[in-house]
């Protein structure tokens, strides 16, 4: 490894993408040196073979491991990574000075613009992301996306035991992942390296919010809007007046913000966000069904859509009846009890309801998602009456959160080895296939009565991973896809 020609060829990837002038290279090398402890510098031309930016991080954090400048840990790593790339990108001000000047010129050039540099400077963990596993599955809801995340990387046993021994101090700053204070943090082994992380400042409901893109993108764009102030998620009128707001400035995005109750929402509740890209998912494309009034605001074109969750669709050109009109449903739905569809509002004046919105704007025509959720338990089902069932947990037994609302499952990382062995079993060679996978796999191979192939077992399995994600959907859906669902979700939507 020649750690002196690696420094060059990160130089020059930097000024071929624009993050580092001529003249800020000196400047630049002397501060890379500094963080590899180096005291001299022998040039050397660069390799005629490129490397990526990814790989020259792997190489010069690998240098510092072997010379005891850093530890051996994944998130050392990590956080040398990312204070090598925040040499080559602007101050926040200047960030935010560059992205409003493209954005006076277009909206979605000034998001290009943000995005690309965000994937240059190694804040968006391209590389790790193209570990995830991606497939999809046509249903008769459209085209289901499935992902199993292998990108963040996992604590081993020794890290976790390191980290415990480190805090004997515990750290509260900053107070969470999504706060403010990261912009620029340079992280510590039981938090994310954040050096090179910047935000657009923004304004919704007259207060400051931030915009940045996920390190571990699910899907194109995914960005988190999140407020800056460290309070907990509330769903009410402010959020959907919100989500309208960020679809005016960035037209080209979607927006939606995860059920604000536990097992129904998503992983972080302390700290008020969202999420957003540019992105078509299948709920998007999912048809209309059954068109209804809201006689109160005539404006707004109100209709359930064929979606194996339950769905209202509210769609007009004027925002502030949309508002009304989604504050409405929201207010009736928080009350609403049916115990024939094992729908109860309170337990001991808990409340149960929920919606998971989504906005877009299709032209100049405004659209709000209200997915109606909620997160009762009983003895039958302790996970939750609208949460993928037990059965079910073999695949998936995370929340159905945003992303999987909108027809995107992330899948836990266990499930690439583990579908390999269901494999191999369905083949009839030697596997060690987990026991909760085995009724399933019993099942698909009667099913499909030993013929399975190595030319067939992989899309066969995928396609059935795809229908175990869909009843995952059916489960959390409140008003199920039978006449007696439907007829209880039009009593629902006679009340508005």
């Amino acid at each position: 490894m020649d750690v002196y020609s690696n420094i060059q060829q990160l130089l020059h990837k930097a000024m071929l993408s624009g993050m580092l002038g001529k003249e800020d290279e000196l400047y630049a090398r002397n501060k890379i040196m500094d963080l590899l402890a180096l005291q001299d510098f022998y040039k050397s031309e660069v390799e005629t073979v490129e490397k990526d930016i990814s790989d020259l991080l792997d190489e010069l954090t690998e240098y510092a491991v072997k010379t005891k400048v850093i530890g051996h840990f994944i998130e050392e790593r990590d956080i040398l990574s990312a204070k090598m790339m925040d040499i080559f990108l602007p101050k926040p001000s200047e960030l935010n000075r560059l992205f409003f000047e493209k954005y006076e010129q277009n909206p979605k050039r000034a998001t290009d613009y943000f995005y690309q540099l965000s994937k240059d400077s190694h804040y968006i963990q391209s590389k790790r992301n193209e570990n995830n596993i991606q497939f999809s599955v046509e249903t008769e809801y459209g085209k289901l996306a499935l992902t199993i995340n292998l990108s963040k990387p996992e604590l081993d046993p020794m890290e976790i035991a390191w980290a415990r021994e480190q805090k004997s101090l515990p750290s509260t700053y900053p107070k969470c992942m999504l706060c403010i204070e990261n912009e620029g943090y340079s992280g510590r082994v039981d938090h994310p390296a954040r050096s090179n992380h910047r935000l657009i400042r923004l304004q919704l409901t007259d207060e400051p919010w931030y915009f940045h893109y996920s390190p571990y993108s699910y899907y194109p764009e995914h960005c988190i809007v999140y407020s800056g102030e460290h309070r907990e998620m509330r769903m009410g009128r402010e959020t959907f007046q919100r989500l309208f707001e960020f679809v005016d400035q960035f037209p080209h995005y979607f927006i939606g913000s995860n059920a604000d109750l536990p097992i129904i929402g998503g992983s972080i509740f302390s700290h008020d966000h969202y999420q957003g890209g540019q992105f078509e998912f299948a709920l998007e494309k999912a048809e209309n069904e059954l068109v209804f009034e809201i006689p109160s605001l005539p404006s707004v074109n109100a209709r359930t859509v064929k979606w194996p969750m339950s769905v209202i669709r509210l769609s007009g050109k004027d925002v502030i009846d949309l508002i009304d009109a989604s504050s409405h449903i929201f207010e009736i739905w928080q009350g609403y009890s049916d115990s024939t569809v094992n729908i109860e509002a309170y337990s001991c004046k808990i409340g149960h309801n929920s919606v998971t919105p989504i906005a877009r704007k299709r032209n100049d025509v405004y659209e709000m998602d209200l997915v109606l959720r909620n997160n009762r338990t009983t003895a039958e089902f302790p996970f939750g009456i609208f949460h993928p069932h037990e059965e079910l947990h073999h695949i998936k037994k995370e929340n159905i959160g945003l992303i999987e609302v909108l027809g995107l499952a992330v899948l836990p990382p266990r499930l690439k080895q583990e579908l390999l062995e269901v494999e191999k079993y369905l083949l009839r060679e030697p596997n060690v296939i987990q026991d909760y996978h085995q009724p399933w796999a019993n099942e698909i191979k009667a099913r499909f009565d030993n013929q399975m192939t190595q030319a067939t077992v992989r899309t066969t399995l995928c396609t059935e991973v795809g229908q175990k994600f869909l009843k995952c959907l059916e489960d959390a859906g409140v008003f199920k896809r039978n006449e007696e669902g439907q007829q209880a979700f039009r009593r629902f939507l006679h009340l508005i």
